[in-house]
């Protein structure tokens, strides 16, 4: 399969994977050729990547770390949980996300379990999700991304949970946000974002009234936007104060923001949201938890076409562990040609190569369709 961008697809290509809504439910399957009017609804629904199959690409897998009925049972549990508060709004509502908060637990043992089974390297795009709740698939992705930096970092079982339950309710005080303000299309006012940025606060105040959580856990959600070097919020507090599950959760946090598609802003391919983080790194965010992090995600996921240096194109096929940005690659072009014997190199041994960009509108004449 291959990876493409949704405005370079063309009637006759087959998907290689099903596009859902926020329920789990298909709206586009796979293995169906395309037609111009699911093109349309692909754009419309401002999805910008898609895996195709052709012959290019035979044999070329991408496998998801968490299955899909995982996935879709976690997000209904987290709205759940958020929703029983957003109803409230008010401090029984707290009473009444106690029970979910125990039935989240439950959601991090499965996710963890799945996440140790598959621990080789994440990759994002597997899914095409389109959905009207950011919120609660954000805190999926986070808590997914957060385990398997845990896990890097050799984190105890006991931690990992814990760890796993502060990301999944990170953003749970989002929900005592006014919605007009937090779903808002356009650039926030000063006053609105300082209405943002009271979820932490917020967040804490609720999840450190539940007695089936550890205030490590609320700390996680007041701290997750606090920076080592100060700059964050809400208390602007600095290095070591900063708890060690909340310096995960923020490079979670900010590569989800940045990898999804967000109602004002597109969303950014894995090796350009960890370019971000690098630049913040030592000073915005923990060097250690960004190296693990790279250590744990596939930055170039299998299945993108990718540029060298040299100027030859080719598709990612395989990834290797520990050095994310040099996979093995399918050379498909060379001085700008098709070639007509693709062939592999590993970039972990070709050392003087590099990949610097990818072409997610590659069209070979060979596979053009008429």
């Amino acid at each position: 399969m291959r990876l493409i961008s949704t405005r370079a697809l063309k009637p006759g290509m087959v998907l290689a994977t099903t596009v859902y809504n926020m329920r789990g439910q298909a709206l586009i399957h796979d293995n169906v050729p395309i037609t111009e009017r699911m093109i349309f609804r692909l754009q419309e629904l401002s999805i910008q990547y898609v895996y195709i199959e052709d012959s290019l690409s035979k044999g070329i897998h991408v496998k998801g770390t968490v299955s899909s009925k995982v996935r879709q049972q976690a997000v209904n549990n987290i709205e759940m949980a958020f929703n029983q508060l957003s109803v409230s709004k008010a401090p029984p509502g707290v009473l009444m996300i106690e029970d979910s908060a125990k039935q989240l637990k439950q959601v991090i043992d499965v996710v963890l379990s799945e996440v140790k089974a598959n621990h080789d390297l994440l990759t994002i795009l597997t899914d095409v999700f389109t959905y009207d709740s950011y919120i609660f698939h954000h805190s999926f992705n986070v808590t997914l991304y957060t385990l398997s930096i845990g896990l890097e970092l050799k984190l105890s079982t006991k931690q990992l949970e814990q760890l796993g339950v502060g990301a999944i309710l990170h953003d749970i005080g989002k929900m005592l946000v006014p919605e007009e303000i937090l779903l808002k299309p356009g650039k926030l006012t000063e006053d609105e974002f300082c209405e943002i940025k009271k979820h932490s606060e917020h967040g804490f105040e609720i999840l450190r009234q539940l007695h089936s959580v550890s205030l490590i856990i609320a700390h996680c959600a007041y701290q997750h936007h606090e920076r080592l070097d100060g700059s964050g919020y809400p208390r602007g507090i600095k290095g070591e104060d900063i708890h060690p599950f909340a310096k995960i959760i923020a490079v979670a946090d900010v590569f989800d923001a940045m990898t999804s598609n967000r109602v004002y802003r597109k969303a950014m391919l894995p090796h350009q949201a960890l370019e971000v983080l690098y630049a913040g790194s030592g000073t915005l965010f923990d060097t250690n938890v960004i190296e693990a992090f790279r250590s744990s995600v596939a930055i170039y996921p299998n299945g993108m076409v990718v540029e060298l240096n040299d100027g030859r194109k080719g598709i990612v096929t395989d990834q290797n562990k520990g050095v994310t940005d040099r996979p093995v690659i399918r050379i498909i072009e060379e001085d700008g040609q098709e070639i007509r014997t693709p062939y592999p190199m590993d970039l972990s041994a070709e050392l003087d190569k590099v990949i610097t960009g990818f072409d997610p509108d590659y069209e070979p004449q060979s596979l053009k369709i008429k």
